[in-house]
């Protein structure tokens, strides 16, 4: 119990900054819109039951409809097709959900090309610098993307050829989902997968690779810039909907100071 103990001094006494690494989920929260005719996800809206009035004279509640991939949310296996008998979100198990997590910094690559794509060569040039990826740990990409996040045109950066985002190239998808000891990859974009994932082969390699491989996504992540590129650890807490594809999520970093 004293490892516990010092935590919460840690915490307390600010040895341990905790940052939340969450999106306020509201209605004005970006949604991924998909082309006809696909099915679409509905935004974010609470419907008021009583506020201290003759519907419940003492107590103010709501109810609440969104889809499952709606901010920051956690992607289950069974999300896709090639983990189709996967874990939904509700078997995740509770010890995954706490690890440690690294941060590969490409903001200003994707500044300079929202199309960025990262690449093997940029994962192993880290691991040069940094260290090897952490083993049962997330690996958080930062794009800078959180700084439009307050507006659905311009995170969704979308015109006649389709959205551009940056993303993860489809042989480093690949890597990462096989070569790698990693549990997920977080990202700060719509989804982990670039915009123009659509038009790769195979389509939405994040997606079909990672989740196919039994890891997990995390994704519309925000205050990446405030964590160190090894040390931090993740705490990710969806909400464990049977059956459910995924979740919106508190997600939370724990780092020494």
């Amino acid at each position: 119990m004293s490892l516990l103990r010092d935590l919460v001094e840690a915490v307390r006494g600010g040895g341990i900054e905790v940052l939340d690494l969450t999106a306020p989920l509201g209605e004005k929260t970006p949604i991924l819109t998909l082309p006809e005719p696909f099915g679409q996800t509905v935004p974010f809206t609470l419907q008021e039951i009583s506020r201290y009035d003759d519907r419940g004279p003492a107590w103010y509640w709501n109810n609440f409809t969104t889809g499952e991939h709606t901010g920051t949310h956690f992607d289950a296996p069974i999300h896709w097709v090639s983990a189709r008998e996967g874990e939904d979100v509700a078997q995740v198990p509770p010890s995954r959900l706490v690890a440690p997590a690294v941060v590969l910094d490409f903001a200003a690559e994707a500044a300079a090309d929202p199309d960025f794509l990262l690449e093997v060569e940029h994962v192993d040039a880290w691991v040069r610098e940094h260290g090897p990826l952490p083993d049962g740990g997330w690996l958080l990409y930062r794009t800078g993307w959180d700084a439009r996040a307050n507006d659905q045109a311009e995170f969704l950066n979308a015109d006649d050829t389709g959205p551009h985002t940056p993303g993860i190239s489809v042989a480093c998808a690949r890597y990462l989902a096989e070569e790698t000891p990693i549990l997920g990859i977080g990202v700060e974009t719509v989804g982990t997968d670039a915009g123009a994932a659509h038009s790769f082969d195979p389509a939405f390699p994040c997606h079909s690779f990672l989740l196919g491989a039994g890891k997990y996504g995390l994704t519309q992540l925000r205050n990446l810039d405030r964590l160190p590129p090894t040390g931090a650890v993740i705490l990710a807490g969806p909400l464990p909907i049977t059956g459910g594809s995924g979740s919106p999520a508190r997600v939370l970093a724990l780092v020494e100071r």
